[in-house]
């Protein structure tokens, strides 16, 4: 069993820890509020994007496996199953795959003109929510320089209205206390721009992979006449 003096122990330590946190989130001022909502808005797109962004949902690695082989199941004629997942359109691959298919016997431009509309609006898809996080790298640190410029005016205004410029100390701390937004700011902006550039370079990555695969499908089209059904 736990020990209650442990527990109790934790629970003041979590206490102090909060009571911290709201006394340096209460002392960067108004310009604090607009940061907390950049943050929300920052871990709500990092998360979105952490889950669409998949290989199973997008590229999943059996199927791309059977669509770079397709001209070998067009050949032995086991392609129904696979024109079955096309149609279900689950994934990115399985619904451009199906566009191509369903252009089967038309000429490589035609067939390429269709994938392509479709993948413009995959690509939309992929990247959904990058807009708002590109706002949020840019606001962030802005938001904090002007809470900081906000406090540092504030603070000399009320120095000058006393004639007190003597008090060192208290100079330093209000600096500090005026620094908090640009630190909040700046904590916020390093982790969105760090998957900022790990999302661009997985979509980049999945865009790359779509091309190879649908152009050697397109290819296979091209040369094939439509299914009957």
């Amino acid at each position: 069993m736990s020990n209650p003096l442990i527990l109790a122990q934790k629970s003041v330590n979590a206490q102090s820890a909060l009571q911290t946190v709201w006394e340096y989130f209460h002392a960067g001022g108004y310009f604090m509020y607009p940061l907390l909502l950049c943050l929300l808005v920052g871990i709500t797109v990092i998360v979105f994007k952490l889950l669409s962004l998949r290989r199973a949902y997008i590229l999943p690695p059996e199927l791309a496996i059977q669509v770079d082989r397709f001209e070998d199941r067009v050949e032995a004629g086991t392609i129904e199953a696979l024109l079955a997942e096309f149609e279900q359109g689950k994934t990115a691959l399985a619904r451009l795959a199906s566009v191509a298919v369903k252009n089967r016997g038309k000429s490589q431009a035609d067939i390429s003109d269709a994938v392509q509309t479709t993948a413009r609006h995959e690509v939309m898809h992929l990247n959904a929510g990058m807009t708002a996080l590109d706002v949020v790298i840019v606001v962030s640190p802005l938001l904090g320089l002007l809470g900081t410029a906000s406090g540092l005016a504030f603070l000399f205004q009320e120095m000058g209205k006393t004639g007190d410029m003597s008090d060192a100390q208290r100079i330093a701390q209000g600096i500090a206390v005026a620094l908090n937004t640009t630190i909040f700011g700046l904590a916020i902006t390093v982790p969105c721009v760090i998957a900022q550039s790990f999302f661009n370079r997985k979509i980049e990555s999945f865009t790359t992979e779509l091309e190879m695969l649908l152009g050697k499908l397109v290819h296979v089209c091209q040369k094939a006449r439509s299914p009957k059904h």
